[in-house]
Order: structure tokens, then C-alpha cells, then sequence
């Protein structure tokens, strides 16, 4: 049984829906803790039936020291605060050998036994996934800001030096969690960059098909699609199978379209990976507008508490295009997938 955790709000239910639903379509056993961070979600999932689901509402987390936090922090940077914290109550709460927190933005191609398998060869307590940025002026320069490591899947044993590590990650992001680029912190993630000098059990994941994102996909190429496996290439020709992609950066347009930030020019790959998930996305969308009224009306998205950052945030970023490739007509979804089959 593997088991994960996640958190998310009503805002980002129909993510949160589509990562449990990969997931049952491509694990063989597994628990998802999901945590709701608002009283609409844990209503809505508590009404569906779900059965690999452990439902949890935001108060049974919050003790007085988080709640005076969470009017300190933007909502992004408050649930960055929590990931650590989700961790820790089912390592607390629930008899499991380990538990890996997971972005409610991936999506499951392939049962995660593959990456999980690696990690028991390697005996680590604890997992983190690099980045992958590219070895170029850019990459390293995002590389600096954001970390080498991304808080995404990250694998905590039910050790004593799991839990140290853990502990340790918990009060760096309770003592400053921001959505500012500092030298050595930035989020709750450029913590992760001590994790292996600071301790031992520590594992860097090796399987490329773990932690497949817009920043790093420009790197890779479609390979082929057989048995239900997206298998994809390096451009020096190493063939892997995708695991899981980080939806990251996804921006809802008028007109019913979409940003989907993709960082390729390759139609072909993109469109592989994009719009099997834009499609569930839309049918989630659709069961939610229709049975509990929800409404995923494009949204000016605030990360940072910053108040200049916090702007750019809401009125630029969902506007940064770097391929008219990537905005996709919602209305074509089905004319995107049986182009992706004829492009060579």
C-alpha cells in the first residue's frame, strides 16, 4: 500500500479530482490523505464516493501557532507552510510506513510502483526530485531562484531520521515562508537544498518519468505510445516512461481557453501530455458546475504576500506567452488529440 497526502482548497478541487482519479487508474493500492483547505471542499468530497480517499478538514491541523501564520501569508505561501505539516499528522495519525506529499497539479501516466521501487532498492528515509533545469545560462538562473530540488514528491520513512528531516524542514518554513527569491530560501523549497548535506537517508530520485514539468520539458521528446505507456526521449536518445507531470502554471483565459505555459515548441508532445489531462479537467469541471453549483471562472492568481510581486502576480503572469502553441481553445480538445495521432 502506498500511501500520499495532499492539500487543497475548493479553487483547486477539479486539480485535486484529477490527481486522485489518475491515480486510480494507474496505481495497484494506494491511500490519498487529502487535506481540504476550505469548508466547500471537504463538503463536496465528503458527498462522493472515494473509496482510496481519507478525508481531513483544515481545522484538525491548525493549532494556534498556524492560524496566527496563516494571517501572516498569502494563501500560496500558507499552504506551502502546511506541506510539511500534512506530512506529519498521517506519519502521526495513521499506522504507514512512510508518506509522500504530492502537488493536487500532477497527474498519474503510469503506476508510481516504478519510483517507489527504486526507492526501497536505495533503502532512503527520505526522497526529493531535482528539477532537471536545463544546463544553460536560463536553467542555472532558475536553478538559483527557485532551488535545485521542487516540492512535488516528496518521500518521508516512518524513521527516526525521516522524522528529523522532516522536523527540521517544519520549523525552517515556520520561520519564514515567503514567495521571495532570497540566496538561501525561497517558498518551502529551497530548504530542500540542505537535506543531503544536512543528513543522511537522503535520495535523489534518478527516474526521469518522476517530476516531468514545463520547466524541464523542452529537454525531451515523444517517443511512442503503446499498452497505455507514454514513453518518452532524451535528445541523447535515453527512453523513459512518464510517470507523473506537474500541471504547474496552467492559466484560464476568457473565451474559454487556456495558457497552458508548456516552455516547448514541440506541438506534439505537448499535446500528449496536455490534453488527456485538459480533458479531465473539463469533465470534472462540468460534474461540479452541475451537482454542487461550483464555478472555475478564470482568476487573477496572487502567490505572494509581496505587495509588488502579489501584482505582477494577478495582472501579467497569465498574459506570458512564449508559444501561441500554448494557447488551446477549450472547445477543441478533441480536435487537438486526433491532430497529436497524424503529427510525426
Amino acid at each position: 500500500m502506498i500511501t500520499f497526502c495532499t492539500l487543497f482548497d475548493s479553487y483547486y478541487l477539479d486539480k485535486g479530482l484529477a490527481l486522485y482519479h489518475s491515480l486510480e487508474e494507474c496505481a495497484r493500492e494506494f491511500k490519498l490523505y487529502i487535506f481540504c483547505f476550505d469548508d466547500k471542499s471537504f463538503q463536496v468530497l465528503k458527498s462522493m464516493e472515494m473509496k482510496h480517499a481519507v478525508l481531513t478538514h483544515h481545522s484538525e491541523i491548525e493549532d494556534e501557532e498556524l492560524l496566527k501564520l496563516k494571517q501572516e501569508r498569502s494563501k500560496a505561501e500558507y499552504c506551502w507552510t502546511c506541506t510539511s505539516v500534512i506530512i506529519e499528522y498521517v506519519l502521526d495519525h495513521f499506522q504507514v510506513e512512510s508518506c509522500t506529499y504530492l502537488d493536487s497539479d500532477l497527474f498519474f501516466y503510469a503506476d508510481p510502483q516504478i519510483l517507489f521501487d527504486e526507492i526501497e532498492r536505495k533503502e532512503a528515509d527520505v526522497v526529493i526530485v531535482p528539477h532537471r533545469f536545463k544546463d544553460n545560462r536560463k536553467g542555472r538562473r532558475m536553478e538559483k531562484r527557485n532551488g535545485k530540488y521542487c516540492v512535488q514528491f516528496n518521500y518521508f520513512r516512518q524513521t527516526a531520521n525521516g522524522r528529523n528531516v522532516l522536523k527540521w524542514w517544519k520549523d525552517k518554513c515556520f520561520e519564514w515562508c515567503y514567495d521571495i527569491p532570497e540566496p538561501d530560501r525561497m517558498g518551502d523549497q529551497k530548504y530542500l537544498n540542505n537535506f543531503k548535506q544536512n543528513f543522511d537517508g537522503v535520495y535523489e530520485l534518478e527516474h526521469l518519468g518522476g517530476g516531468v514539468a514545463p520547466w524541464n520539458l523542452e529537454q525531451y521528446q515523444f517517443c511512442n505510445e503503446s499498452q497505455k505507456k507514454l514513453m518518452m526521449k532524451t535528445k541523447s536518445g535515453e527512453t523513459f516512461q512518464l510517470v507523473f507531470y506537474h500541471f504547474q502554471n496552467l492559466r484560464y483565459l476568457p473565451g474559454n481557453k487556456v495558457n497552458i505555459k508548456s516552455q516547448t515548441k514541440n506541438k506534439r508532445l505537448k499535446y500528449k501530455i496536455y490534453i488527456p489531462y485538459l480533458q479531465e479537467i473539463e469533465k470534472i469541471r462540468k460534474d461540479l458546475k452541475g451537482e454542487y453549483g461550483l464555478s472555475f471562472a478564470p482568476a487573477k492568481l496572487q502567490r505572494s504576500s509581496n505587495k509588488l510581486i502579489g501584482f505582477l502576480q494577478r495582472h501579467f503572469a497569465a498574459f506570458k506567452i512564449q508559444s501561441i502553441s500554448d494557447i488551446l481553445d477549450l472547445n477543441r480538445l478533441e480536435k487537438y488529440k486526433e491532430k497529436s495521432t497524424k503529427m510525426l
